[in-house]
């Protein structure tokens, strides 16, 4: 539980963006819940530290549902939760696609334009690594995400093979 000042708003979007980034629950204002597992412990920590270097109080409890039924519905709200995050990384995945696409359209081979595909390839790797570590109950989507994180590997390949080509074609021509 969470109780920041009001003012500055700063230190209140800190906190929430800490506990939004960790993967929190959102139960209610200030009320937030993360399953009890290791993986949580620092995101948590980071959160209470910003809360009272704002003024505020955290108080940190372990607590579960009353019944099998609570503890059920709390599993199911952070499994809600990660599908929705496990939904926007293949959206991204898409997108990344799409933007390779485009660039083998219009023979667009620089190693410029390949670090920058590189680069947010890499990006994706992350946020899977990350997602797959707040994942503790296993939303539905992590197994197309992992399938889709490997095509989109495969075609960043694919690209790189392209760009390198295409440089070692133009340094024939010269």
């Amino acid at each position: 539980m969470i109780k920041v000042p009001a003012e500055p708003s700063r230190h209140r979007v800190a906190v929430w963006r800490e506990l939004r980034k960790v993967g929190a629950l959102s139960l209610g204002q200030g009320v937030w819940s993360v399953p009890d597992v290791p993986v949580f412990a620092d995101g948590i920590a980071r959160a209470v530290e910003l809360t009272e270097q704002a003024g505020g109080r955290a108080l940190v409890l372990d607590a579960a549902g009353r019944g099998e039924a609570d503890s059920a519905a709390l599993q199911a709200q952070f499994t809600a939760a990660r599908s929705a995050d496990w939904t926007e990384f293949l959206a991204d995945c898409g997108k990344f696609e799409a933007e390779l696409a485009k660039e083998i359209r219009n023979a667009k081979f620089t190693l410029a334009e390949l670090e920058e595909e590189e680069q947010s390839l890499e990006r994706l790797r992350r946020w899977h690594r990350d997602l797959t570590a707040r994942d503790v109950f296993g939303a539905p989507e992590a197994t197309e995400a992992a399938e889709r994180l490997k095509q989109c590997t495969a075609a960043c390949e694919d690209y790189a093979e392209r760009v390198i080509g295409a440089l070692h074609d133009s340094n024939g021509d010269q």
